[in-house]
């Protein structure tokens, strides 16, 4: 996130959104790609055009089940994420730099209220769906950007073949 993303992600944290960190009463669901906008790890997918579907844990053991997942470049994934815990946890794909940087953003703006197509945040006991097309090689991640979550180990890694 550089210049202008950092400052419209700033922005949306001031502004009033439907959906919020810590929105009680279920899970957001990235239903449908609201952009198609290309990003260094892909860009969202069509639910209709998913080619599988990754059943994703999130726990308050500040883990997420699997930590590994390996997809092949061009492929459209689902991932059905499922928080088995008490605490409201997330889902956020990104480059590591990417979430690490947003992840200190969720510190210093722990209300930050956002919704983009690489996140989907996930209630206590509910499932969200995220999909996502992975465009290009390398590896990538995912994590948990609750406050504190991502810096206790909450991340996983994506390897696109």
């Amino acid at each position: 996130m550089r210049g202008p993303q950092l400052v419209a992600l700033l922005l949306l944290a001031a502004a009033s959104a439907a959906h919020a960190h810590g929105t009680p009463g279920g899970a957001a669901s990235a239903t449908a790609p609201a952009a198609t906008e290309e990003t260094a790890f892909g860009r969202a997918g069509d639910p209709r055009r998913a080619t599988r579907t990754v059943n994703v844990t999130l726990g308050d053991t500040m883990r997420f089940t699997p930590a590994r997942i390996e997809v092949r470049r061009g492929e459209t994934v689902r991932f059905r994420v499922t928080n088995a815990g008490k605490a409201m946890h997330e889902m956020v794909l990104g480059t590591l730099a990417d979430l690490r940087e947003h992840a200190e953003l969720m510190r210093r703006f722990p209300n930050m209220q956002h919704d983009e197509p690489n996140m989907v945040h996930v209630a206590p006991g509910k499932t969200g769906t995220l999909t996502w097309q992975f465009t290009r090689a390398g590896e990538f991640h995912y994590g948990c950007l609750v406050p504190g979550h991502f810096e206790a180990g909450m991340v996983g890694m994506v390897v696109v073949r």
